[in-house]
């Protein structure tokens, strides 16, 4: 038997190719294919490593087949006779030093993609491509292992390493298939908990190593290896959660949501300062949050990352929620026991724009495949990160499959997609020159447009009771109108306007209010255009900002009671709230990543009485339907007076299908008697609310608890209540009967 009969068929530069690790299809070559030699048929087995001397097949306990050394790179072949295909085999090399190495053989499987998977991922609607790109667990043929696909259409040769081949990228390159993009590879004996990456030969020759965009799982930083896991072994618990959440209008349902930082809402400093794990964080955040009356925990974003001061806003790892705090199974936790006590689960998700980290997303392939490759469209030279590049179908389709992903796998209920105004905008934080018109000429980008649109119909379309919401921060239109009507198709939005217009007057001096009164009266001019949430986000309070508690003005005493009015305020505002971990502290620092939150001042009496505050007000906006059941209608707001400006006061009325609430802010430090407003009841008021009480740390002035109803017209209303308005306070007072 000659080297030529074992390799007839095969052209000389075709093995030189394999030899060279270039060949696009190593599975022609190698592996077990049919063949004839002097009219015997049987099977022709080839295997490839660059530094064996010698080669043998191992079928079964049967004794070995030696292979002939084909090529004096590491080529090597056997014929074995009468053998038929499919069969298990082995390969044993042996190496110069006397060692051997015996490994199942990747190349004698079929694909593990089909026709369809690759047509859909190139027309960028492969709403499960998680399930066929990335690592994932298979048996073929009996045989159990991992299959492997990435994409990577500009590479000359792929392969995949890992300790199961001494990270040696000559011994699994992939096979391409064909103009997809997307290469793949099955190898035998893999299990999950596997260390892998991808060794990328580029068109200039040059090699990379690139952890996977799709891993399950990644290493803790500063390691960058991604990780083999099965992501459907763990057992849920919250099929009633997921039953029912689809079942209402979460516009029209109670939506308070507390936006957490998991690595510094609580640390354990006797243990080093540590992190909390997502299975020890459960339990305790969820006691708070339910203490508080929140119903949401939004989480910073959880997909790897790997430099904590980003706090997981440079994502390098789209679809591994981050090791920092345990295992994917450990995330899957914590989510479920959220889901099965009534706590809906929203994630941070950043498809603007990713780092520029060497491992990961950037000149993926050796060149610019998911960013711009002009600086002009694929850069943010402020935040120095790169920018997606929504053009390519592949891409739309990369972040799509990603939010779905973590609705699919993780449950998780809603999605906070971060800054969204740069993506919209071709001219967002550019000067002229440094941006590129679209191509009607204007600074809009109409693939991003294109984009929300699809992700919202896909996110509403499969995951009834799911939801997004946007961070946009300018005036762009129909941001949650249906995309089917013209809009982007988003369930929510950031009210930023409302944020900035109400944080600016309440850090002015209470004598110089009367002048900003119209910061506090002009979002209902616009609020109603949106379904809008109210942030006091993470953003107001880092950066020298200050906590919410020193914007405020005045002594001490003053300073705790704007706060308490503050957030009063955002609670009967219409809108959903959302509040930063710590607002309930009332602590005086900033927040800082790099350390656990200042629970020690909640022995402090002033801010023990604001927690008490602040959870009377989380029952109430549970309780009470006027605080959130007409959010998106104007019948479910009306002001009693907005134009008292002389004397900074605001009344108003949140009216629900069958009760309302009257509200009525002080927004000054001197008392006000006998201040009559018109009311809607014919009976009398109970102050369910007074910021000023002595039990929440205030001065104890105010109506004694209930106030009667006169029958005096005023403000539209026939007849009126006369009010004692304490010094920086809200009064929320709910009639004691019902209007026929």
């Amino acid at each position: 038997m000659t080297k030529s009969s074992l390799l007839k068929g095969i052209l000389p530069k075709d093995i030189e190719r394999l030899v060279r690790v270039e060949h696009p299809d190593p599975h022609s070559i190698l592996g077990a294919h049919r063949h004839t030699i002097e009219g015997k048929a049987g099977i022709v087995v080839r295997a490839f490593h660059p530094e064996a001397i010698n080669a043998e097949v191992l079928i079964n306990r049967k004794k070995p087949f030696p292979m002939e050394r084909c090529h004096a790179g590491g080529l090597f072949a056997a014929f074995i006779p009468r053998q038929r295909l499919p069969f298990p085999y082995r390969i044993r090399f042996t190496f110069s030093d006397g060692n051997n190495w015996e490994s199942d053989a990747p190349y004698r499987f079929l694909p593990t993609l089909g026709d369809m998977d690759l047509y859909l991922a190139g027309e960028g609607t492969h709403h499960r491509l998680y399930e066929r790109l990335g690592a994932h667990l298979h048996e073929i043929d009996a045989v159990a292992g991992v299959s492997f696909a990435v994409w990577a259409p500009n590479a000359k040769r792929i392969s995949v390493i890992g300790d199961f081949n001494n990270w040696d990228g000559r011994l699994f390159p992939m096979r391409r298939m064909g103009d997809s993009g997307i290469w793949e590879i099955f190898v035998p004996g893999l299990k999950a908990g596997t260390f892998y990456k991808y060794e990328i030969k580029t068109a200039n020759g040059d090699l990379r190593i690139k952890t996977d965009p799709y891993a399950f799982a990644m290493e803790l930083r500063p390691g960058t290896a991604s990780i083999v896991w099965d992501l459907e072994t763990y057992q849920w618990h919250d099929d009633q959660w997921i039953a029912n959440r689809g079942r209402h209008d979460l516009r029209q349902e109670p939506m308070a949501i507390y936006e957490v930082h998991l690595g510094s809402w609580m640390r354990i400093p006797e243990e080093g300062n540590r992190w909390l794990t997502y299975r020890e964080l459960a339990p305790r955040l969820l006691e708070h949050v339910k203490k508080f009356g929140f119903t949401h925990v939004e989480l910073l974003p959880v997909a790897e990352h790997p430099f904590d001061a980003s706090w997981g806003y440079q994502v390098t790892g789209y679809y591994a929620p981050t090791s920092r705090f345990g295992t994917p199974d450990d995330f899957k936790y914590f989510v479920d026991m959220f889901h099965q006590h009534g706590i809906g689960i929203i994630l941070d998700w950043v498809p603007a724009h990713f780092p520029k980290d060497d491992y990961s997303l950037r000149l993926f392939d050796g060149s610019a495949l998911y960013e711009h490759r002009d600086p002009r469209q694929g850069e943010h030279a402020e935040w120095g990160t790169l920018v997606f590049n929504f053009g390519r179908h592949e891409v739309r389709n990369f972040l799509l499959a990603n939010a779905l992903f973590w609705l699919d796998k993780y449950h998780i209920d809603g999605l906070r997609v971060d800054a969204v105004a740069s993506m919209l905008y071709l001219d967002y934080g550019k000067q002229d020159g440094e941006w590129i018109p679209n191509r009607y000429g204007g600074n809009e980008s109409l693939e991003a447009i294109e984009f929300f649109r699809k992700l919202n119909e896909a996110v509403y379309g499969l995951f009834p009771g799911c939801f997004t919401a946007a961070e946009e921060s300018t005036a762009w239109s129909g941001v949650t109108m249906p995309a089917h009507l013209g809009g982007l198709g988003f369930g929510f939005k950031w009210d930023m306007g409302w944020m900035h217009d109400t944080l600016l007057y309440f850090s002015k001096d209470t004598v110089h209010r009367k002048y900003h009164h119209n910061n506090m009266t002009f979002s209902m001019m616009y609020a109603y255009s949106e379904n809008f949430i109210l942030p006091f986000s993470h953003d107001e309070v880092v950066h020298g900002k200050g906590s919410l508690l020193r914007k405020m003005p005045g002594d001490e005493w003053q300073r705790f009671a704007n706060l308490r009015l503050l957030l009063a305020y955002m609670y009967t505002h219409p809108g959903k709230k959302l509040l930063f971990m710590g607002a309930e502290l009332a602590p005086w620092n900033e927040w800082d990543h790099e350390r656990r939150l200042d629970w020690h001042v909640v022995s402090d009496s002033l801010r023990s009485s604001f927690q008490q505050f602040l959870l009377d007000l989380g029952k109430l906006y549970l309780e009470h339907p006027a605080l959130w059941e007409l959010d998106p209608f104007p019948e479910g707001f009306s002001w009693i007076d907005c134009n008292d400006s002389e004397n900074s006061v605001l009344s108003y009325i949140r009216f629900g299908k069958k009760d309302h609430l009257v509200c009525v802010l002080n927004l000054t430090p001197v008392p006000r008697d006998g201040y009559r407003i018109g009311v809607p009841s014919r009976y009398g008021y109970t102050e369910r609310i007074n910021s000023d009480s002595a039990y929440y740390g205030g001065s104890n002035m105010g109506n004694v608890g209930y106030v009667e109803v006169e029958q005096i017209p005023s403000h539209g209303f026939a007849q009126s209540v006369s009010l004692t308005l304490p010094p920086l306070s809200c009064l929320i007072l709910e009639p004691k009967g019902i209007d026929d």
